[in-house]
Parts: structure tokens; C-alpha cells; sequence
């Protein structure tokens, strides 16, 4: 709809898009013709920028019901995976119920290319089925890309690489809303991940508390604050953490009011956007409530540092431990992480 119903005050209907604009006069004109106590005729249009559609098409008589379609729950991932699945035999070890607890976020596209990658994997292996491990290996493709073996790293690096994914892995399992730690790899994946921890929700979550949010911080963190203890150096691989994790707290600060000296004010005003969190932008606000955010962010960070630190420190002997074995191995899962992962001990600060 979008196409034709773009409103008449956006820029882009003058001189050679003047057609545009009569296209969606003489639909708003075909659609208040209709003869209520006629034949039914129901209009139906779809959007992915219902911000951009020209507000004579939302009143009432004209399209009076809006229906978001949004991603899918755990059901309606379940139902979809059913749906694409059809098309590929699977071995009957498959659960496609675990498989959409495993997806949260995933949309129908993302389903279906899902279903497809697996497909693909388990013909390339020669299989007549898709197993649960292609299915595996599909969503970490998803999720975290490619495998690059031609990527090759040097000794150093991948004893700084194995440091900082275990450091996550540990403090991720000790705290709360990180999610399950399903595997540790310092196999390159994507366009830059020189390794990757695999965490898994265990569950659709809707809200998360301070703390969660703050664990998530620590987590992130936890690559870094690993590089830290072992190495006495940091490095850049902790860039895409940083961002993200200095991302998190400004939200907390500026969206959520978690913060005790600004208190419950939100200092981001929602803008026009649909379907995206890109439409945020900061309130006027004066130069020493800036400065206390900035604070407040700083302060956010640095504390969940010294608790990913504090973890780290009180499971040093497991950190080298574990990351002795990945640099053996270059993978580590299931059943013989969880086990490793059992060893974790919580510091009382933590």
C-alpha cells in the first residue's frame, strides 16, 4: 500500500509523481463509494511502513482495522518450521518444537531459510535425512555466519581468541538472562568473528529486570575482562562487545530509568518509526543532565566490568582449564561443556 498511498505531504509528488497522487485520490474516492447495505466488499492492504501512508486512508470507512503481524512466538515458530518442513524428510530424531525454542527472533523468512540450510547440509553430507545436527549447524550459520577456515590465525591470536570466548562462556553461565551456553568455537565465522560463544535462550522473554540487563553487560564484557587477567593487555576483538554493551547501558539510562540518580525519566523521545528501534532520538536537555548520563553510563559498565573481573578471578584455574582444551579442540559442546560449566563458581560479590 505504501506504494501508491504515501502521504500527499512527503516529498516526492511533485512535477514527475504527480500520477501518484491521483492514483490515491481515486482510491480514496473508489473506496467511499462503496454501498454499505450492497453487495460486501472488504479492502485489504499490507505495509511493512504504515508511518508513511497518507492519513485519509486510516479513517474510519476506509481501512478502519490495523492488524499487526509480528514475529512469530513459540507456537507460531513451531507451526511455520511444520509448514517448511514438509517439503524435506527428516530423520525421526528431529523435534522441531526444541528447534523453535532454540529460534527466538526468528521471523517466517528466517524459518524457511532455516529449513533450507539444513536441507542443504545434510545432502552435501550424502544424508537421505536432515538430522537435529544439521539443523544445528544451521542456525549457528544463521546466527553467526560462515565458517572460515581459510581465515588462519597465528599461535598468538588464537590463544587470545580462546582466552576471550571462554571468559564470556564463564561469566555468561553464572549470571542471570544471558541464556544457556551451548558452545565455544574459535573457528572464524562471518565477515570479522574470529570465535564465538553460542548462548540460547531457554525461553521467549517479553521483559527483563535491571539485573538481567546488567548481567548481559557483564557478559559481553567477559571477553575483555579475560584478555585482561591472562594477558595483562587488551586488544581490539572486544569492539563489537564495547558497542554493544555500552549500547545496553544508554538504554537503561535514557529508555528504561534505571538509573537511581536520574531517577524514572526517559530521555529519548519515540519518533515515527514502524517496526524498528531507529526511530529514538535524545530530548532537549541541558548540559549538566548530559554529563550525568554520561556518568551514569560509565558507571553501569564499568561496575558490570569488575563483576565479570570478580567471576573470572574466582575461576582462573577453569578459565585455563577450558581454554587449553578449546585451543586442542577449537570446539567445544553439549554434554562435555555443560560439565566443564558445572565447575563454575559464584563469588559472593557477584
Amino acid at each position: 500500500m505504501d506504494a501508491i498511498g504515501k502521504s500527499r505531504s512527503s516529498a516526492g509528488f511533485y512535477g514527475g509523481n504527480d500520477e501518484r497522487e491521483q492514483t490515491l485520490n481515486q482510491l480514496l474516492t473508489e473506496m467511499d463509494g462503496f454501498d454499505a447495505t450492497g453487495a460486501t466488499v472488504i479492502v485489504l492492504a499490507a505495509t511493512n511502513r504504515p508511518e508513511t501512508l497518507d492519513p485519509a486512508l486510516l479513517r474510519p470507512g476506509r481501512f478502519d482495522r490495523q492488524v499487526l503481524v509480528d514475529r512469530p512466538d513459540l507456537s507460531g515458530r513451531e507451526a511455520i518450521l511444520k509448514i517448511h518442513a514438509k517439503k524435506v524428510k527428516l530423520a525421526p530424531e528431529v523435534d522441531l518444537h526444541a528447534i523453535a525454542a532454540r529460534t527466538p527472533g526468528f521471523a517466517g523468512a528466517d524459518l524457511a531459510n532455516l529449513v533450507n540450510e539444513a536441507a542443504l547440509l545434510a545432502a552435501r553430507n550424502q544424508r537421505e535425512v536432515v538430522t537435529p545436527q544439521d539443523f544445528a549447524e544451521a542456525i549457528e550459520r544463521i546466527v553467526a555466519g560462515l565458517e572460515k577456515k581459510s581465515r588462519v590465525l597465528n599461535e598468538k591470536e588464537k590463544k587470545i581468541v580462546a582466552y576471550h570466548e571462554v571468559g564470556h562462556a564463564l561469566v555468561g553461565c553464572v549470571l542471570p538472562g544471558s541464556g544457556r551456553v551451548e558452545k565455544i568455537s574459535i573457528v572464524p565465522r562471518g565477515m570479522a568473528a574470529l570465535g564465538y560463544t553460542l548462548q540460547l535462550p531457554t525461553e521467549d522473554r517479553f521483559l527483563l529486570d535491571e539485573q538481567e540487563l546488567r548481567a548481559q553487560i557483564a557478559t559481553l564484557l567477559g571477553g575483555r575482562s579475560a584478555e585482561e587477567i591472562v594477558f595483562g593487555t587488551i586488544t581490539t576483538g572486544a569492539a563489537n562487545d564495547l558497542q554493544r554493551a555500552t549500547d545496553l547501558a544508554e538504554r537503561m539510562v535514557r529508555s528504561y530509568g534505571m538509573s537511581k540518580i536520574l531517577g524514572p525519566l526517559a530521555f529519548e523521545q519515540q519518533q515515527s518509526s514502524f517496526l524498528t528501534n531507529n526511530g529514538m532520538m535524545l530530548r532537549a536537555v541541558s548540559e549538566e543532565t548530559a554529563q550525568a548520563i554520561d556518568r551514569e553510563v560509565k558507571e553501569i559498565v564499568e561496575s558490570a566490568h569488575q563483576q565479570a573481573l570478580s567471576i573470572l578471578k574466582e575461576n582462573r584455574d577453569l578459565l585455563e582449564a577450558i581454554a587449553q582444551k578449546l585451543l586442542e579442540k577449537e570446539v567445544i559442546e553439549g554434554e562435555e561443556l555443560h560439565e566443564l560449566l558445572a565447575q563454575v563458581k559464584t563469588p559472593a560479590a557477584a
